[in-house]
């Protein structure tokens, strides 16, 4: 079942970040569908977290879209050379989003691999948000872009495939000072009986 609009509204981005442990990530760019278990996300809670792109009320061109209402993407490049997705939520005017920062792959393996020029090991596929950006395709042209359309979209599955969510502070994020020490990292391990079970049809995980 794809996850609707109002389910991206919530005030409650660290909620967010967690009810999104478990969901089905999909885009579907350049006509090559791909989709994986979200395992790790973490919440960034607008103008009051430090962490922040919009702490203190920051706009810029780059955060602006972090103002919209929720349910679109925020699309970023960063080192010169990385884009990450972050998922938009809240209300028009609170710049809150969820930086997905990990999946495990279901389906579109193999477009994954073609993507990240990488070897034949899944478990290091999109185990980190850069990889998950490149793996699915994501670039800066994707900033913006609704999450309840045929182009990236969310579903919540059949059976819930993690059993266990370890909360956790933030990676990287030594520069926001006290809210560095926040458990806004949210990380589930699906169980793979479960996963194959679910996408039984799906030749990837055959």
């Amino acid at each position: 079942m794809k996850l609707e609009h109002d389910f991206f509204t919530t005030d409650n981005v660290v909620g967010l970040a967690k009810e999104l442990i478990g969901t089905i990530f999909h885009t579907n760019i350049n006509g090559k569908h791909c989709a994986g278990i979200v395992t790790e996300t973490e919440a960034y809670a607008g103008v009051t977290d430090r962490a922040s792109h919009a702490f203190g009320g920051r706009l810029t061109k780059r955060t602006e879209v972090m103002y919209r209402e929720g349910g679109i993407a925020y699309v970023y490049f960063t080192y010169g050379m990385h884009c990450l997705f972050n998922v938009v939520s809240a209300t028009e005017g609170t710049p809150h989003a969820v930086l997905l920062r990990a999946v495990w792959p279901v389906a579109g393996i193999e477009t994954m691999m073609e993507r990240r020029s990488f070897p034949k090991d899944k478990r290091l596929l999109t185990n980190g948000p850069a990889k998950l950006a490149q793996a699915f395709g994501i670039t800066l042209e994707h900033n913006a872009t609704s999450l309840c359309g045929d182009l990236i979209w969310f579903e919540k599955p059949s059976d819930n495939c993690i059993e266990h969510i370890v909360e956790s502070p933030r990676i990287g994020v030594d520069y926001a000072g006290v809210d560095a020490a926040l458990n806004y990292r949210f990380v589930g391990a699906p169980d793979e009986k479960i996963v194959r079970r679910m996408f039984s049809e799906t030749n990837d995980l055959r």
